[in-house]
């Protein structure tokens, strides 16, 4: 399996950790993956660089590199770009998780009048975790047809993890404002901030010690190819540490341009120690999915 499965033992061996859980991984119909490895190949404009898909092998290759990393529990983010798309996609993750026993089941959403219904169903049916993407899906959250599917989720205490920074390419609605506002109205949504919210860190760190459920995913964040765009202010360190209970491993993996081994050396070189790191890779996600 290479160098990068044994990289990724030797982090966890030394920290003592029975495995990892990753909260940002994506798993999604066949054809709607490739169509989004086509885009990260035409260094499309939310990205705007060239993107190479390290981990571009079929479904079932892919579950197994993970799992030999010793990745206990991840996610099937998935994320529609227009109407009547989310339902069909919460069809197919509710399908993935059913027999994908170490994915936490995934679901999301879009602003449109069947919104609530189907959140509703897909929590009912057990989803643990949703993903919606600003950025992506181009959308405001402040939407009055999300209203009812954020103050579900914080009532149910279901957690979304959210695309909402204005990284790598900012969209119409991204950045800490719309989120703030919504979080305003729903003090107690289990909001994760995809990518640490780059390149808002401190902002949406502020947010972190404003609410209690609010978290950051490390996804991408201070690896080699992020800080050449976007690099983490040293500034920030103490914060990062002191919020270290709010941290959750994130990786993009399969779509990152990068092995799976960079993500966490990249953790461990910040220098907040191994009990930063433990709760990062395994505890928080642990605890905040009662695993």
């Amino acid at each position: 399996m290479g160098d990068d499965h044994d990289d990724v033992v030797r982090f966890r061996q030394r920290l003592g950790l029975p495995g990892l859980i990753d909260v940002h991984t994506h798993f999604m119909p066949e054809r709607v993956l490739r169509k989004v490895w086509a885009y990260f190949d035409s260094a499309g404009p939310l990205t705007g660089l060239e993107w190479p898909i390290t981990y571009r092998h079929e479904e079932d290759e892919r579950l197994a590199l993970l799992r030999s990393f010793g990745v206990l529990r991840f996610t099937s983010m998935l994320y529609p770009h227009k109407p009547a798309m989310a339902a069909w996609l919460n069809g197919w993750a509710a399908d993935f998780a059913a027999r994908t026993p170490d994915c936490l089941h995934t679901a999301t959403f879009f602003p449109e009048p069947e919104a609530e219904q189907y959140v509703r169903e897909a929590v009912e049916a057990g989803a643990r975790v949703f993903k919606a993407h600003l950025q992506v899906g181009a959308y405001d959250p402040l939407d009055p047809l999300l209203d009812p599917v954020w103050g579900l989720l914080a009532e149910a205490g279901v957690p979304v993890v959210t695309h909402c920074g204005s990284g790598p390419a900012p969209g119409e609605h991204t950045g800490p404002g719309p989120m703030a506002r919504v979080l305003a109205r729903h003090p107690r949504l289990p909001l994760i901030v995809a990518h640490m919210g780059m390149p808002e860190y401190a902002e949406f760190l502020t947010l972190a010690e404003t609410y209690p459920e609010v978290r950051l995913d490390t996804t991408m964040a201070f690896t080699d190819f992020t800080e050449d765009f976007s690099p983490f202010p040293k500034a920030e360190h103490g914060r990062l540490a002191a919020l270290g209970d709010r941290i959750l491993l994130g990786t993009d993996f399969p779509n990152i341009p990068y092995p799976y081994a960079h993500q966490l050396h990249a953790l461990e070189r910040l220098g907040l120690g191994d009990d930063w790191l433990r709760a990062v890779c395994h505890d928080n996600a642990k605890a905040l999915f009662g695993l």
